[in-house]
């Protein structure tokens, strides 16, 4: 199988290109910082494809050079922890532009590209798009509308043969959310938030994606899974 991944240099990313490579799969690995694509790219020993998710052009080229494919992911985002009455108007943007637009654009070319021989499209929404979190107006709107892209876009083209899920991560130890759970106090917090009293690790989101790309889990479409401790549905004991 040969898979496609935007956002392959962010932890979760990078993380999912490992897993897939070692499951025998062929990984394409896509991002738009030239020095991190080509230090993945080496390690994983395949070309680079530098593509910055945000402007649909560059997406639409990106699946151009990389050719069939079986399945793609978009591991692209962003996290703002601010409430709306603080939030500007770029900073509103910016988290539109980099969690929803990737979102739509990967989507839009993926099922171009697998149009007549079917395929699994993975995205990435968060707990915050299911429950609600102080704080997490922006993002949680970004994230909400990758469920509905999902579930809209599971119908159009489950006739394609194209499946379309998502995830929904808890917080996870990446290097974009260092200032959270590098912070000894604020980290302890927030697992304990999480019913099952920790973060989470690439590896649990990576896993769940791998899961959901490979074709022998075929009869899954318009889901959403909430890999999250329990933080969007289960309340631990106090």
């Amino acid at each position: 199988m040969t898979y496609l991944i935007f956002g392959a240099t962010g932890g979760i990313g990078s993380t999912l290109c490992k897993v897939l490579q070692a499951q025998g799969h062929r990984v394409i690995a896509s991002a738009r910082d030239p020095q991190k694509l080509a230090m993945l790219s080496s390690e994983l020993g395949t070309p680079p494809l530098l593509a910055d998710a945000t402007l649909a052009a560059e997406v639409a080229e990106a699946f151009a050079e990389a050719g069939p494919i079986d399945g793609v992911a978009n591991c692209v985002g962003s996290l703002l922890l601010k409430p709306a009455h603080i939030t500007t108007d770029d900073e509103w943007s910016a988290v539109l532009r980099t969690n929803l637009d990737s979102a739509f654009y990967i989507l839009r070319a993926a099922a171009k590209a697998m149009m007549n021989t079917g395929g699994s499209i993975v995205l990435v929404s968060s707990a915050a798009g299911r429950v609600g979190l102080a704080n997490h107006e922006a993002i949680a709107a970004a994230k909400a509308g990758i469920i509905g892209l999902t579930l809209s876009a599971a119908a159009t083209y489950a006739p394609r043969n194209i499946r379309v899920n998502c995830v929904a991560p808890g917080l996870t130890a990446t290097p974009l959310t260092a200032r959270i759970t590098g912070n000894e106090s604020a980290a302890k917090a927030s697992a304990a938030m999480h019913a099952l009293g920790r973060l989470g690790a690439a590896s649990d989101i990576a896993n769940m994606m791998a899961f959901l790309l490979d074709p022998a889990n075929a009869w899954i479409t318009g889901q959403t899974f909430g890999v999250d401790g329990g933080l969007g549905t289960v309340r631990g004991k106090s």
